[in-house]
């Protein structure tokens, strides 16, 4: 008798591909007539967006379009992005959303990185391909994105019109059947040396991302997702699509707003007339809002919102509890598509007092369905789950970018070990949660202890007149590296109250007397990259 267990499949049988197209079917069949806007300028139903997803693909295929080819995206977060999540994958061709916040040169270089066969181009950004035309090697059509009756450029040949195009084309298009592994999308991740790095993900991967995000945030309770919601992203679709939390969106057939470009005062309009439940954005962007005059206003308790991209301060998010949002942390990177994790309360830690609330909330979370984390050592040996023993975040899921775009060096350092490597330091408790300490190259190094700037940051937000503050490690020839906090008032506050509150916390064991920063500078406002993370490498070359 054989063992062979593998499956015997009948001649007739099929296996259908996992494909973007199938997200998007799903969504059209359940709410046909569930409406999806941009802002105050424009409204479809999900009906509508079905044939506008054709009619796009079929005009990129008059413009020479197909299967392999490469199409940049450069806009806000509109209704044609996400006509473009779809259309452009589902024709077998692969969509690259382009970081319209980095600088005009790395901008030129992820084009030409990534082989760019069109662009669709916003009229804002028109003066930065016209600025780098003679440069950019493969791009053959552009297309205009327009809000403001711009028809025209300067220099640069356009196709046409979006709008224009897709009222000329054809309502229906024949999408190819494709295999699941066809690479669907590519964007680029900026670290802290060298060019922008670029991630791929296929079919297969979006949409297993796609379920299992929407499996973990599914049910009653705490920070959850569900048909009943409205869905407004405040986080740029160029960057990981937008959490992926779009597809997600569209599979729910949930209503869904898109703001364009973020407005304090804009996004505090559509929030109320829209009715917006569920949002996802990076801590400046809340405080932003929170600090905003009309925002004292505005009812914003039925509002759940998932901060990422960078550590939730304890006191952000106990001022936005107290506002009655649902706020609580996910986690991520470009690599990972980007979900690994959610600080989702359970249902005992519901019923908690405020402060055991803000500590979870504030926590990394626990990881969502098919991801597999191990916090390791430098020898890739597990560290105990024991809340203290510190240790690289190593991770598989079936949805990582399996390397960097035509770099296989770098690729293999990325997956050294069959692990892929995000460069976080965590630690792990008993009972599963997860808590990033710091980043590997923003550890502080000092005395012979480890200081996390993360952990000092947050003390320091403690003070009622810091708004904001990043702690970086400045080099010192006796202690080899010293904390400086940089600090943005919010109110009253000195160098000396500062040091003071932080020494009152060593005291009491919280943290080493070796994290009381040497300096506190105060600045107007703080670096921060394209994605709206804290720029520590240009903090740190700016005071060495």
């Amino acid at each position: 008798m054989s063992n062979d267990l593998t499956i015997q499949r009948t001649p007739s049988a099929v296996e259908p591909p996992l494909v973007i197209h199938r997200i998007l079917e799903a969504g059209i069949r359940k709410s046909p007539e569930q409406e999806i806007v941009y802002a105050d300028k424009f409204s479809m139903t999900y009906r509508q967006f079905g044939e506008r997803v054709q009619r796009l693909a079929a005009a990129l295929a008059a413009q020479g379009v197909k299967p392999g080819d490469t199409v940049a995206v450069m806009d806000w977060d509109t209704h044609r992005y996400l006509e473009a999540f779809f259309a452009i994958p589902m024709m077998g061709a692969v969509l690259h959303t382009v970081n319209v916040r980095l600088s005009p040169e790395q901008i030129l270089y992820t084009i030409n990185h990534a082989r760019d066969d069109v662009i669709l181009v916003n009229s804002e950004f028109l003066p930065v391909l016209e600025g780098m035309q003679d440069r950019i090697e493969t791009v053959k059509s552009y297309i205009l994105l327009d809000d403001d009756g711009v028809t025209g450029s300067d220099s640069l040949p356009l196709a046409g019109e979006y709008e224009d195009l897709l009222a000329k084309a054809p309502a229906s298009f024949e999408f190819p059947e494709l295999d699941e592994n066809t690479r669907a999308t590519t964007f680029y991740t900026t670290g802290t040396t060298g060019l922008p790095k670029g991630v791929y993900f296929s079919h297969r991967q979006l949409v297993l991302h796609t379920f299992a995000g929407r499996n973990t945030m599914a049910g009653q309770g705490q920070g959850r997702f569900n048909e009943d919601d409205v869905y407004m992203p405040i986080t740029p679709m160029f960057h990981v699509h937008a959490w992926g939390i779009p597809y997600m969106a569209t599979m729910l057939g949930v209503k869904q707003v898109y703001p364009g470009r973020y407005e304090p005062a804009t996004l505090l309009k559509l929030l109320v007339s829209h009715q917006v439940t569920f949002s996802h954005c990076v801590p400046t962007i809340i405080q932003m809002l929170l600090q905003a005059e009309a925002a004292k206003s505005v009812d914003l308790s039925r509002w759940k919102v998932i901060i990422g991209g960078s550590a939730l301060p304890q006191a952000l998010a106990r001022g936005a509890l107290e506002r009655g949002i649902d706020i609580y942390t996910g986690y991520g990177m470009s690599e990972t598509c980007p979900l690994l994790t959610l600080a989702q309360l359970t249902p005992e830690l519901e019923k908690a007092d405020l402060d055991t609330q803000v500590d979870y909330r504030t926590r990394t979370g626990r990881p969502v369905v098919m991801a597999q984390l191990r916090i390791v050592d430098g020898e890739m040996n597990d560290v105990p789950h024991d809340g203290k023993s510190q240790g690289e975040i190593v991770v598989r899921a079936p949805w990582l970018t399996q390397g960097y775009l035509h770099d296989k060096e770098k690729s293999e350092e990325l997956w050294h070990g069959g692990w892929l490597h995000t460069g976080d330091v965590a630690v792990m408790s008993e009972d599963g949660w997860l808590k990033i300490v710091d980043r590997i190259k923003d550890v502080i190094k000092t005395g012979g202890e480890w200081v996390s700037s993360i952990d000092l940051e947050g003390l320091i937000l403690q003070h009622p007149g810091v708004g904001e503050c990043a702690v970086v490690g400045v080099p010192d020839d006796k202690w080899g590296e010293r904390p400086v906090a940089l600090v943005v008032k919010s109110g009253d506050a000195d160098e000396e109250a500062i040091k003071a509150l932080v020494s009152d916390f060593a005291d009491k064991g919280i943290i080493s007397r070796y994290g009381i920063p040497d300096r506190v500078i105060f600045v107007d406002a703080l670096p921060r990259t394209s994605v709206g993370k804290l720029d520590k490498k240009k903090m740190r070359a700016e005071m060495v």
